[in-house]
């Protein structure tokens, strides 16, 4: 008996997730709108083209591992024709988007749980058919996007991430689909019993290894521990993925996403800042990205946080880091008070004859906007009306043309601050600039 058979059996309602991942996400964008890269071996770099992050299948047949330094990769690439290209956020989060509209056909639920994964309800779908549904859904976004994507199906979300594993790995299933809940008792057993414990949701390096020490070493395992101890050695999380991997929904699919309590920007610079002009430009800068975030979910910030550090990863040159919270006299999302804000504590923070390689800033103390409580001495209501009509303005005019179209002045213009990204590709769907062209021969 199935293992949905055998939970519908208990008079329950039963839900049934579907987890659609896109493969090799980052490098299949970067092929995408390239012909020439089609079986070439790709990899896409971390800010200011350190590390790689993302690997093509190609690149993942050659051995090469997540986060080696580009620089040591150097020899290698020139040996296996391996392509580098520096991270292009704003084309990944456009086509992320685009695979997102194109999944909100096949279910009325979504959640979109990263730039390139998404659960969705499929919850009284049963007569579609799960493993012709999932084929469905990677056609269309092989038709209409040209990506690749698996589907895991399962009764929890956990399952269905493990299915997704599955079928990715070619473990189970067929064509990129593994559907568990057409699989009886016997062939779970042993498919979760050729599976590593690490390999499930939640369960990192540091987990993986107290609970391989504890003898739990498969899938299948810590599904038949005791939930009890688990949660006793480890913790409720841990306890839930137990209770998850048995077929029993213990996390609900979160179609909205909650708003953040904090709003973090920050980045490595593409080379030593010594100057405190430069880093008042990208202190600015980062407080107006995060301002954009805190107006979009409608929210204020009470208290600013700027941190500054040198190069830690170089011990032989002077070391300084140090940040400072500053509570607001008044909570607030306009970017012109914030950034004053943050200013103020970045000149207190400061000590010059350092070369910075990283600041960053954090908005805290996150409410509702319609929360607001003003102080005695606040601006008034006519003040807070002109605050927002001029933010409104400008978050429209960089929606439509842009972010950073209109901006302070405080975040400057030359920016040599900016992070390396020497390999960048053209914003094919974002910039007018980066549009293919296609040559006709003559």
């Amino acid at each position: 008996m199935s293992l949905l058979a055998n939970l519908s059996g208990s008079g329950h309602d039963v839900p049934v997730f579907a987890l659609v991942d896109c493969n090799n996400f980052y490098a299949s964008c970067e092929k995408l709108f390239d012909p020439k890269l089609k079986d070439r071996p790709v990899v896409v770099l971390s800010n200011n083209d350190g590390c790689v992050v993302a690997r093509s299948a190609e690149v993942k047949k050659l051995g090469i591992p997540m986060g080696v330094p580009w620089f040591k990769l150097r020899e290698e690439a020139k040996r296996y024709g391996i392509v580098a290209f520096s991270s292009n956020y704003a084309l990944y989060a456009d086509l992320s988007n685009r695979v997102v509209q194109v999944l909100s056909d096949f279910s009325p639920s979504i959640e979109v749980y990263s730039i390139d994964e998404s659960f969705l309800d499929f919850s009284g779908f049963e007569r579609v058919g799960y493993q012709a549904y999932g084929a469905e859904i990677r056609q269309r976004v092989a038709d209409w996007l040209g990506l690749a994507v698996c589907v895991g199906v399962g009764t929890t979300k956990t399952l269905a991430k493990l299915a997704n594993h599955a079928a990715k790995k070619s473990l189970a299933g067929a064509d990129g689909v593994c559907d568990f809940t057409t699989m009886d008792e016997h062939e779970l057993t042993k498919l979760f019993a050729s599976i590593g414990v690490g390999e499930v949701w939640g369960v990192g390096r540091k987990i993986s290894a107290r609970l391989e020490a504890m003898g739990i070493h498969t899938v299948q395992q810590l599904r038949d521990s005791d939930a009890e101890t688990i949660r006793s050695q480890f913790s409720v999380v841990l306890e839930r993925t137990v209770r998850e991997l048995r077929g029993v929904s213990c996390l609900d699919l979160q179609e909205v996403v909650p708003e953040k309590q904090q709003i973090m920007s920050s980045r490595s610079f593409g080379q030593l800042i010594y100057d405190l002009a430069d880093l008042e430009e990208a202190v600015a800068n980062y407080v107006g990205k995060a301002a954009e975030k805190l107006r979009a979910q409608e929210s204020l910030a009470g208290a600013v946080q700027v941190y500054i550090r040198t190069n830690i990863f170089k011990p032989e040159v002077p070391q300084y880091q140090r940040s400072f919270t500053v509570p607001l006299p008044e909570a607030s999302s306009d970017t012109r008070v914030l950034t004053k804000w943050a200013l103020k504590v970045l000149r207190r923070i400061y000590q010059p004859g350092y070369g910075y390689h990283k600041a960053g800033i954090t908005l805290m103390n996150i409410a509702p906007a319609a929360n607001q409580q003003f102080s005695l001495f606040a601006s008034g209501d006519a003040g807070d009306a002109r605050s927002q009509a001029l933010m409104g303005v400008l978050d429209g005019i960089n929606g439509k043309y842009g972010r950073g179209t209109v901006r302070l002045a405080a975040e400057g213009v030359v920016k040599a601050w900016q992070m390396r990204r020497g390999n960048l590709s053209p914003g094919y769907t974002t910039d007018w600039e980066g549009l293919p062209v296609v040559l006709a021969r003559e």
